[in-house]
């Protein structure tokens, strides 16, 4: 049984629901399945500024937050992250700065890697948020595992870096994100499998 471990950050709820399926098909597909989000870290003035981003955190404080042990388990990790002037959330990257121990170790090698990204605007950071990512992947020892453009719904979503969706005109995932996001994690799921034969 592959392991898949998801973790994210969210503010409003995009990457959440982006996650969300992600565990349903990976779960559907028989894998066993840790969706994780990142430990809010700014200012509860800052998160209560902004009535979305505030209920959003009060919505999932009772859910399980990511450790250095989600990524140890897994055969496969995905991470999601809005975008933050073209990078990935400052709470995404306090997580990564907590995996020093486990890459030192080796741990965080061999694994399949792959990514989700959001943003307000069509050219709003999603690649470079993305390749952001894989870098930090290419830094574990990883094996990057992009969707690139190996399914139909790849020429309808447009980026063989990830998954990205444009929260801009709606938030709803739509039938192409919903795609896309199943490509993602079947393709990551069955290159594992393969490096496991």
């Amino acid at each position: 049984m592959t392991k898949v471990a998801i973790v994210y950050y969210s503010s409003y709820g995009t990457a959440e629901a982006m996650a969300r399926r992600l565990e349903q098909t990976a779960g559907g597909l028989g894998a066993e399945v840790r969706r994780r989000h990142v430990r809010e870290t700014a200012p509860r003035e800052a998160v209560e500024s902004q009535e979305g981003w505030k209920a959003h955190v009060d919505a999932v404080a009772d859910e399980p937050v990511a450790t250095p042990d989600d990524l140890d388990w897994a055969d496969v990790v995905i991470f999601g992250s809005g975008t933050r002037y073209g990078s990935v959330t400052s709470q995404l990257q306090s997580f990564i700065d907590t995996l020093g121990p486990l890459w030192g170790e080796g741990k965080l090698a061999n694994k399949v890697y792959s990514a989700f990204t959001s943003s307000q605007t069509l050219h709003g950071g999603q690649e470079t948020t993305l390749l952001a990512m894989m870098t930090t992947f290419t830094h574990f020892g990883g094996i990057i595992v992009p969707p690139g453009y190996t399914d139909p719904v790849k020429f309808a979503d447009g980026n063989p870096y990830g998954v990205g969706k444009v929260t801009g005109q709606s938030a709803e995932l739509d039938e192409t994100d919903l795609g896309a996001l199943d490509h993602l994690v079947t393709r990551a799921i069955e290159v594992s499998q393969k490096l496991g034969a």
